[in-house]
């Protein structure tokens, strides 16, 4: 039996990359003997509709070719719609942070197709925030400046990218009040630089946020960065792209099935590199056990 599948490409992914794979992961997909369906994104929310049109017509494996942000949005229509569909990956975005915690290869066409075709499945957790499900993390703070920071940079992709810009917004963000409780404990007020609620290991690009973060453990990793002069900052991000942050006397970090937050106003956060602004100034966070389905390399 054939495998079918139906691909969704985000073309503005990657700073065009994901135009430019259009037509090498469709011979791939083919070489291997998977049929496929596809569809291009246009305007925001077509990743959504895509999926669910797909769904519609019988297929069972989605395959997103972009980065995080469009295998998120993807990821939450497959969610939303209750279909035991599963999820492949092609990285073509930005950063593509959930396949270094996948073993997805980065830069492989091929052996992504293969990956389809063989058909490994991992059911990870994701995070909801909103209504909204995450696949990675999602973040507070200097993260966003970072994110905001990033659009301005034409002459530069890929991890590079946000590397750069986070080492432009050190100097700059002032940091945020947060109230927190995690699992329904006592909450406690924090003066912070950066909140990341992690699913996953890597975010930005490369930086390891949660070193010992698990897909399938049923819970998030929360990494609470407090306020500090530029001074502590710098030093502090080399260590996180090392991922040795958590040593810190700056750096606190929890686990948690849900994290209830309070802020000063309603704040804006990301998704999976998502840009969002909160509907109120209080938020809750949950995990939602082994919910997705993910075709991985198969091991042995």
């Amino acid at each position: 039996m054939k495998t079918s599948a139906y691909v969704v490409f985000n073309p503005q992914s990657g700073k065009g990359r994901g135009q430019k794979l259009v037509a090498p992961v469709l011979e791939a997909l083919a070489r291997v003997g998977v049929q496929v369906e596809h569809g291009l994104t246009q305007k925001a929310g077509d990743e959504s509709r895509l999926t669910l049109e797909a769904l519609e017509r019988g297929h069972e494996t989605v395959v997103a070719v972009g980065g995080d942000g469009t295998w998120s949005n993807v990821a939450d229509a497959l969610l939303k719609s209750g279909k035991p569909a599963r999820l492949g990956l092609v990285p073509a975005g930005t950063g593509c942070d959930l396949a270094k915690s996948l073993g997805i290869p980065p830069r492989d066409v091929e052996a992504c197709a293969r990956i389809v075709q063989a058909g490994a499945v991992k059911r990870i957790d994701v995070g909801r925030v909103e209504e909204r499900h995450f696949v990675n993390v999602v973040g507070f703070g200097f993260d966003i400046a970072v994110l905001e920071d990033s659009w301005k940079v034409r002459y530069l992709g890929g991890d590079l990218l946000y590397v750069y810009c986070a080492l432009r917004q050190l100097a700059f963000f002032p940091g945020f009040p947060v109230e927190m409780a995690v699992d329904g404990g006592p909450v406690e007020r924090r003066d912070l630089m950066m909140l990341i609620i992690a699913n996953a290991r890597v975010f930005g690009g490369g930086f390891k946020i949660a070193p010992r973060a698990d897909l399938a453990d049923g819970r998030l990793d929360a990494v609470a960065f407090g306020n500090m002069r530029l001074a502590r900052r710098l030093p502090l991000m080399v260590r996180l792209l090392q991922g040795s942050h958590e040593s810190s006397p700056e750096v606190a970090t929890a686990l948690g099935r849900s994290f209830s937050l309070r802020f000063e106003q309603p704040p804006a956060y990301e998704t999976d590199g998502e840009w969002n602004r909160a509907r109120s100034t209080e938020l809750r966070i949950e995990t939602v056990p082994e919910a997705l389905q993910v075709l991985v390399p198969a091991t042995d």
